[in-house]
């Protein structure tokens, strides 16, 4: 008996391994000729390259001179344009939708729409963002929409609606006096933009709830309010404490899972490193400290510069002055993170940003403070997918990686901005976008 249970399980394995083989002959193959490849890995582009993908995967990327190009394959035609891996930003919300104090601000999109509208302008939201050419986003929190991230992801990976690849937050966590809504009469039990904690029981329980229901990062609020001290320094209160944050790592770590920490800096920025979280989200003040700290930790810093040009109040206000504040520190710490070394990945806290604006509005930022091209680039390409867990499947044109590949008619190392027009997108071997390009069958 027990020799037939094993011949019954070597049969299932010949007859798995022969389905596959036959789904994996049964796929598409693609040939994408690209007149320049930025392959995201590499410092520097390749000239007239051939991206073969078979199914959703890069099956080899040579030559044109010696590219062997399958009889089944539909060619498309790059060669007048500049091709890339598809981008990532990590640092969204698309449950939000800009934060314009005359629309109502913050509170309007926790009050005023229903959580059917929030999600068909999520919806929305994923579809602009794969427009402009970024096929993965890390989704950090709903703002008050509860799971809906978890139903958006089920939706795109089901076919249901386009949309880029996405590492979801779901309803991050914070303290009591740490989110809004904020300002109303004390005894209004008003909703939340995020869950509150408070202690290191209710922290951990928090982040299991949440990593049960399909959290693939948890997203921490580490600083709250900010505003101008009595000296001229920014102020940011803290949230968290560190044993609180370390019963959210501690869990968060056990599941195989990271943990991103907004942090503007002071008190709550090197709480955030103390506990051990995973990602500095924006960084407005990061002294030398933090900095030889995130060194040493290998922390990974998305500093979102683009969001903290909007909607600044008037200047004669404390908020106006707040406001140019967090700008005039922001800068410089993104200047000593880049020399020091620190590991960066791309971020906008588009969002917060209306969605109507571009995404690669971040680029030119980030090169304008002293990054080069390349680097800003690899900043949305393979170093994001490294912070992702994805080194060798996102951010890069390579064998065995996803075909999500985009092309641009500039060329972004010449001007970065080049990368707010993008004329082709393909997401897991699929062509979503495609303006101008040849498609022709072999």
């Amino acid at each position: 008996m027990k020799n037939c249970g094993w011949v019954l399980l070597l049969v299932v394995a010949v007859s798995a391994a022969a389905q596959d083989k036959d789904n994996r002959a049964s796929e598409s193959w693609t040939a994408i000729r690209a007149g320049s490849l930025i392959d995201g890995k590499s410092d520097k582009p390749r000239n007239d390259q051939v991206i073969v993908v078979h199914g959703n995967r890069i099956e080899s990327v040579t030559d044109s001179a010696t590219a062997k190009i399958p009889s089944a394959a539909t060619v498309i035609d790059l060669s007048k344009a500049t091709v890339l891996p598809g981008l990532i930003d990590c640092h969204t919300h698309i449950f939000l939708q800009g934060e314009d104090p005359a629309q109502g601000g913050y509170d309007a999109n926790i009050l005023n729409a229903p959580l059917a509208l929030r999600a068909a302008r999520a919806t929305v939201a994923a579809r602009r963002a794969l427009e402009q050419g970024f096929t993965t986003l890390r989704d950090v929190e709903t703002e008050g929409a509860g799971y809906g991230d978890v139903g958006i992801k089920q939706a795109i990976e089901q076919g249901y609606i386009p949309g880029p690849r996405l590492f979801i937050s779901t309803r991050a966590i914070s303290t009591t006096g740490g989110y809004p809504l904020e300002g109303y009469a004390p005894e209004l039990d008003m909703p939340k933009g995020a869950q509150i904690v408070d202690g290191p029981v209710e922290a951990r329980k928090a982040a299991r709830e949440q990593l049960d229901h399909g959290a693939d990062w948890i997203k921490v609020y580490m600083t709250h309010r900010s505003w101008v001290g009595k000296n001229g320094e920014l102020v940011s209160q803290p949230t968290l404490t560190v044993d609180e944050l370390r019963a959210i790592v501690d869990e968060t770590h056990g599941w195989g899972k990271k943990v991103a920490c907004h942090a503007y800096g002071g008190i709550g920025l090197h709480r955030a490193l103390d506990g051990g979280c995973d990602s500095i989200e924006h960084g407005l003040d990061l002294d030398d400290a933090a900095i030889s700290q995130m060194l040493k930790q290998g922390t990974w810093y998305v500093p979102t510069i683009s969001a903290y040009y909007h909607d600044w109040a008037p200047a004669d206000t404390p908020a106006g002055r707040r406001d140019r504040l967090r700008v005039s520190l922001h800068e410089p710490s993104f200047k000593k993170a880049l020399k020091a070394g620190v590991k960066i990945a791309f971020g906008t806290d588009m969002g917060g940003i209306p969605w109507s604006e571009p995404i690669a509005q971040e680029f030119p930022r980030m090169v304008e403070l002293g990054m080069p091209p390349m680097e800003a680039i690899q900043s949305a390409t393979s170093r994001a997918a490294i912070m992702l867990d994805m080194d060798g499947k996102l951010g890069i044109v390579a064998p065995g990686a996803f075909a999500d590949i985009i092309a641009v008619s500039g060329d972004p190392l010449q001007d970065i901005k080049a990368l707010g027009s993008v004329q082709f997108v393909m997401k897991d071997g699929k062509v979503f976008k495609s303006e101008g390009s040849q498609e022709t069958k072999r």
